[in-house]
C-alpha cells in the first residue's frame, strides 16, 4: 500500500475510534481567526496529539485541535490551528488533515487565512474571495504515486473554488454588509515574509494577495472530489508596499480586529452551504 494513503488510513481508524460525528463541511481557520470555533454549537473537540500520526502546529496562534458541532442546521468540523509546509513537515503531511475531513463525511471545504496584500486597492483588514490561486515553490501535494482510493492521476484545475459556493459567499457578504474584495491567492513556502522584489513579481503573475497556506490543501481537496471555496483576510499590506517591517504580531493583531466581522460572514456563509448538501 501506499506509505501516504496507509499513514492517512492510520489517521483515520485513530479518529473514527473517538468520533463519531459525521460533518458535512469543514473550515479551516487561519492565523488570528481561530475563535470563530468559539461560535460553532460544539459537540465533541479531538486535539490533534490523540490522532495517530497526525502533524501538530508548532506556530503561535494556532490551537491544534478538530472542533465538531453545529453551524445553524450544518455539521462542521472546523480545523483549528493549521500545519504549515515551513515547519518541516513533508506536504503530504500538511495536506493529511483536509484528506482526513474528506474522510470524515466533509463535502464542503471552507478554507481561510491571513495574507498580505499585493493589490494596490487593498487595505489591511479587507476580506478577500479566492477567485484561484498561484502555487510557487511549495511542492504539490499530488507528486509521486497517484492515490488512486483518493483521486483520478491527472485532476483538472479549471474551477478549484466552486463558483456556487463563490455565489453563496458573496451573498453573505452582501446581506451582512461586509465589502468583499475578490482576487487571487498566491502560497509561497515561508515562514520569512516575502521580499520585495518577490511580491513586485507577484504582481506582475497576477496574484493580490500572499500567504504561507492553503493552496496545497486545495489542490489535494480538489483530488478529491470535494467542492471549495476560501476567504482571505488581507491582515498587512505586503513589503515593499509600507514602509514598516513585517510582523507575525502585526498579522495575527489585524486577524482579532477583523474577526467580529469574520464570525458574522462565515456563519452565515456556512446556514447557507445546506442548500447545496
Amino acid at each position: 500500500m501506499n506509505p501516504v494513503y496507509e499513514k492517512l488510513e492510520r489517521s483515520y481508524e485513530s479518529f473514527r475510534r473517538k468520533v463519531s460525528f459525521e460533518p458535512k463541511a469543514a473550515i479551516v481557520l487561519g492565523s488570528g481567526l481561530g475563535n470563530y470555533a468559539d461560535h460553532i454549537r460544539v459537540v465533541q473537540e479531538l486535539d490533534y496529539h490523540e490522532i495517530e500520526g497526525f502533524p501538530v502546529s508548532t506556530v503561535p496562534g494556532h490551537a491544534g485541535k478538530f472542533i465538531f458541532g453545529y453551524v445553524q442546521d450544518v455539521p462542521v468540523v472546523c480545523m483549528k490551528g493549521r500545519v504549515h509546509y515551513y515547519e518541516g513537515y513533508p506536504v503530504s503531511d500538511v495536506v493529511l488533515p483536509v484528506r482526513l475531513m474528506k474522510l470524515m463525511g466533509a463535502q464542503i471545504l471552507f478554507l481561510t487565512n491571513a495574507s498580505g496584500g499585493i493589490n494596490p486597492a487593498f487595505h489591511a483588514g479587507d476580506f478577500m474571495l479566492i477567485k484561484d490561486h498561484i502555487s510557487l515553490f511549495a511542492p504539490n501535494p499530488l507528486i509521486g504515486p497517484n492515490i488512486e482510493e483518493l483521486g483520478v492521476r491527472f485532476p483538472d484545475m479549471s474551477h478549484v473554488y466552486d463558483p456556487a459556493l463563490q455565489q453563496i459567499l458573496k451573498d453573505a457578504a452582501a446581506e451582512c454588509g461586509i465589502a468583499l474584495q475578490e482576487g487571487v491567492y498566491a502560497q509561497l513556502t515561508g515562514p520569512s515574509f516575502e521580499s520585495p522584489a518577490e511580491i513586485r513579481m507577484l504582481h506582475t503573475l497576477g496574484a493580490d494577495a500572499v500567504g504561507m497556506s492553503t493552496v496545497v490543501e486545495a489542490i489535494a481537496a480538489n483530488h478529491m472530489g470535494m467542492r471549495i471555496c476560501g476567504i482571505s483576510c488581507v491582515s498587512n499590506l505586503a513589503a515593499g508596499m509600507t514602509d514598516h517591517p513585517l510582523t507575525h504580531e502585526e498579522v495575527q493583531e489585524a486577524a482579532n480586529v477583523a474577526a467580529p466581522k469574520f464570525t458574522k460572514l462565515v456563519s452565515t456563509a456556512v446556514g447557507k452551504f445546506g442548500q447545496l448538501l
